[in-house]
């Protein structure tokens, strides 16, 4: 008897697990969660997932309950003889955290793979990590999806007559530079130096963006502190305009304030995390078709080695 497709969702990310059912052609599967009243929850599955490929679909931001959620649900499809356990994280939480920085610290992103392990993952989809060597912290297959897919048509609809492409800090070269090199764009890089976590001491730019349309590309946008000084010091130096595109909107503190008092001509971003309220500077794009379509092919065994090419997913 042949396997067939189970999509859940859990709390975090049900309006895009419901987005991705629907490019999939079929309804998310029936769960409840129970909660007792000092907090702790139980999610249940109700219905079989006997010789069935599950899909959990989770973002893993905070609060941790987000992760716990995931943990549970998949040693639940698990332990109710599911085929194969798949994973959908759209964000991949604590990916920050992917080596020791200083002394003491905790390899949290490693951390986080371990959990995932022992609950009885079989496989993690993913979209744009904060760290590509963390796809190694799994001895389980790792689709690491790309959220250029839906990112550059968006850019090329702009039809911007002189791009820019830029990166908010010496990390994200690599990254900024992909998508330069495929729009047949130049490069600028802001160099900042930190004195803590989520606080830019000294930003620096590199390269020429006078008379140019520049757009920043990042992985996450926190605190928002970092792109919106980036995007100031850029418009400084006499760019005609500048936006931000950014996969994951964590928007934590004082970011939607930021975002909505900063020069920038909109933030884009994908829907890998639920905005907590709206922002008529943010436009957000649903990575839905991409995640139903990788889905299909892992369920049906084909590859989706094109997804991780640039000049094949575009």
């Amino acid at each position: 008897m042949a396997s067939v497709v189970k999509m859940f969702s859990g709390s975090a990310t049900r309006v895009l697990a419901e987005k991705i059912a629907e490019s999939y052609g079929k309804p998310l599967g029936k769960e409840l969660i129970q909660h007792f009243a000092d907090g702790e929850f139980q999610p249940s599955f109700e219905e079989t997932l006997r010789g069935n490929d599950v899909f959990i679909i989770q973002s893993t931001m905070p609060p941790s309950d987000n992760l716990m959620e995931l943990l549970l649900m998949i040693d639940a499809a698990r332990r109710a003889s599911a085929k194969q356990v798949v994973a959908v994280i759209p964000y991949f939480g604590f990916a920050r955290q992917d080596r020791k920085d200083k002394p003491r610290v905790s390899i949290g992103a490693k951390l986080i793979a371990n959990l995932l392990m022992a609950a009885g993952v079989n496989r993690i989809v993913t979209m744009d990590l904060h760290a590509d060597q963390i796809q190694g912290f799994f001895d389980v297959p790792v689709d690491h999806m790309y959220a250029s897919a839906i990112f550059v048509p968006y850019l090329k609809r702009l039809n911007l007559p002189n791009l820019v492409m830029a990166s908010p800090d010496t990390g994200g070269t690599r990254r900024a530079g992909a998508y330069a090199k495929f729009l047949n764009s130049e490069l600028v890089i802001c160099y900042k130096q930190r004195k803590k976590a989520n606080e830019v001491a000294q930003m620096t730019l590199i390269g020429e963006v006078k008379g140019k349309d520049v757009v920043l590309v990042d992985d996450i946008i926190d605190t928002a502190g970092s792109i919106t000084r980036a995007g100031e010091m850029i418009m400084d130096k006499g760019a005609t305009s500048v936006r931000a595109i950014c996969t994951h909107p964590v928007f934590s503190g004082k970011a939607y304030d930021r975002i909505e008092k900063s020069v920038f001509e909109e933030v884009i971003v994908a829907d890998t995390i639920p905005l907590e309220k709206s922002c008529p500077r943010v436009s957000v794009l649903t990575a839905s078709k991409l995640f139903a379509d990788v889905i299909q092919r892992v369920h049906n065994h084909e590859s989706i080695s094109t997804h991780f090419e640039f000049s094949t997913i575009v």
